[in-house]
């Protein structure tokens, strides 16, 4: 059974906890929720050379699981004052596949969050407006957390209150 809710870290370290905790509080309010850390994934850095080398192993698998979930969180660190690596690359990988890459984004519902070392809002803005670019549905709540100031799980709860009444886009 596909998730409802699938819960995207794009680190191992705090924002892997925190898609965690993401992931069970969607399940308290009564989704199917699973996490996906993408560092788990050999996804290389995209480059023309790379594609040139042909798509890698987990590509497939990894649109696939995006395309089966409803709804997504995505959990990134802010990596000088923008979005990590491993995400910006498999958004890349992503949009090489197929004829219209833009269908796996379009109307998806997705919260942004973020567990950073810096503030943490600048990865938000740029998430946004990328997610935006590519025509996902962004929450307008968003979640930043860093060592003095951890998330709070009514923050967490309201942020998926609000993701589950979003209407994805029917194909």
């Amino acid at each position: 059974m596909p998730p409802d809710l699938l819960v995207i870290a794009a680190s191992n370290g705090e924002n892997l906890k925190l898609a965690e905790r993401f992931a069970e509080q969607a399940q308290a309010q009564g989704l199917h929720a699973e996490v996906l850390d993408l560092t788990a994934l050999d996804l290389p850095l995209f480059t023309p050379r790379a594609l040139a080398a042909g798509a890698p192993p987990d590509l497939a698998p990894l649109q696939h699981q995006l395309e089966a979930a409803t709804r997504w969180v995505i959990c990134a660190p802010e990596y000088n004052g923008s979005i990590p690596p491993v995400l910006t690359s498999a958004i890349a990988w992503l949009s090489v596949q197929g004829d219209d890459f833009r269908a796996l984004f379009n109307g998806r519902p997705v919260a942004i969050a973020t567990h950073s070392g810096g503030g943490g809002h600048a990865v938000m803005a740029a998430l946004r407006l990328q997610l935006a670019h590519l025509g996902a549905h962004v929450v307008g709540r968003q979640l930043v957390s860093n060592a003095m100031s951890s998330a709070k799980d009514e923050s967490i709860a309201d942020l998926i209150h609000r993701l589950k009444q979003l209407q994805p886009l029917q194909p």
